[in-house]
């Protein structure tokens, strides 16, 4: 069987649903295609099965990407309000969490449905469970004018044929619900540069000899400040049998790379000088004043480490050395670990790095090299922070390239 459409769009996702709800509103045939059985699943678990669908504060700030001004323009054009339209639309209720973060009332499942109820409204074809083998692109006027040229997939089903391809077919992170790089090896075939791939919003694992010393201390949650690499974050850590994990570690997992140590301030809420300070002639052991503020658990462990130091944490206050409580200080404010690696794309929430976006249009997200050929969501090197961005950026590449293909 052989179809012919005006734009195929691989990748049935967020940005893809979205690209497709455009290009259908402007009369274009538009198919969907996706081997996922399932639709759009990476929605579906999201924010714990409520989708945080978007953030209030969206910033381009908020991305990472080698080229940073890159995002700019699609999150100037479709706005966390204009997700939040839709929604009111289709009468789905909404609340915000927390630092700006929108997560749906009822279930992810709602996103989904929009999305899908958008696409039919326009006529959107749909194609599912199918895989793509082959893509070609070729000349359908012989005369070598690269804007008159046409793609041609082969499935395992049938045959395409469309003036428009876009790859929304996201990135490595969690595999076992269907993320390959099927969109890098499209981008290989036709001579498009990716950047370096890199778990992202990811867990961190202890190094051996820290494990030894830090795996008792699995569960505790600790309010703290994370560093490294310029960046820095407020939000809880998480202890857990591997390393850690929590908002704040997911965060810096995007900035983190292997080798470097990232720096914890354990008590950022506190003048901890001030209470060190205050209780100086006291008779109190310092594990005991620091169990008031920190979890007693995290405190006996914490002080087993200082031991191998020249600190010793097991004193009474008054008979520590003011050099003695600065490096006590120090080691509250400036806790520096250095993680042995991630737990990996099956857990990553994202995937940092990708289709290079020097090659990509900022406006249409249409590659520069090939005329015709699209690149949208997570596939691109546009990474966003934690809380409901990488969705907003589905929702704006996927806009924009909708505008155009």
């Amino acid at each position: 069987m052989k179809l012919i459409k005006d734009v195929v769009i691989i990748g049935a996702g967020a940005a893809g649903m979205m690209c497709a709800i455009e290009a259908g509103k402007r009369g274009r045939s538009v198919l969907l295609l996706d081997h996922a059985t399932k639709l759009a699943e990476k929605i579906r678990i999201s924010g714990g099965g409520r989708c945080n669908f978007t953030n209030l504060y969206t910033h381009p700030e908020n991305f990472l990407s080698d080229n940073p001004h890159f995002c700019r323009s699609a999150l100037a054009r479709f706005k966390p309000q204009d997700f939040v339209s839709l929604l009111k639309k289709h009468d789905i209720l909404y609340h915000e969490k927390k630092l700006g973060q929108l997560f749906c009332n009822d279930s992810s499942q709602q996103i989904i449905n929009l999305l899908q109820k958008e696409c039919n409204a326009v006529n959107v074809a749909w194609q599912l469970s199918s895989r793509v083998e082959r893509i070609d692109r070729v000349n359908i006027s012989g005369e070598g004018d690269s804007h008159d040229q046409q793609f041609i997939l082969r499935t395992d089903r049938n045959t395409i044929t469309a003036k428009s391809l876009v790859i929304a077919t996201g990135g490595l992170s969690i595999p076992q619900i269907g993320a390959s790089a099927f969109g890098y090896r499209v981008a290989e075939q036709f001579n498009i540069s990716v950047t370096s791939l890199h778990p992202a919003l990811v867990a961190l694992t202890f190094r051996p000899e820290d494990l030894t010393h830090y795996a008792e201390m699995s569960g505790i949650s600790i309010d703290a400040v994370i560093s490294c690499n310029g960046a820095s974050f407020h939000e809880n850590i998480l202890f857990t049998h591997r390393g850690l994990s929590g908002p704040a570690i997911l965060q810096i997992s995007s900035y983190w790379s292997p080798g470097d140590a990232i720096h914890i301030n354990l008590l950022p809420q506190y003048a901890i000088t001030d209470i060190l300070s205050e209780y100086k002639h006291s008779a109190i052991l310092l594990t005991n004043l620091l169990a008031r503020y920190l979890p007693k658990r995290f405190v006996d462990t914490w002080s087993q480490v200082m031991l191998q130091t020249e600190l010793n944490p097991m004193k009474p206050m008054k008979q520590y050395s003011d050099n003695e409580l600065n490096g006590i200080v120090e080691h509250l404010q400036n806790w520096k670990i250095t993680p042995s690696g991630t737990v990996g794309y099956r857990k990553a929430e994202v995937t940092r790095g990708g289709i290079n976006t020097r090659e990509l249009s900022s406006k249409t997200m249409e590659t520069s090299k090939v005329p015709g050929l699209y690149f949208i969501g997570e596939v691109i090197d546009v990474t966003g922070h934690l809380g409901g961005f990488n969705f907003q950026w589905a929702w704006s590449s996927g806009y924009a390239a909708g505008q155009y293909v």
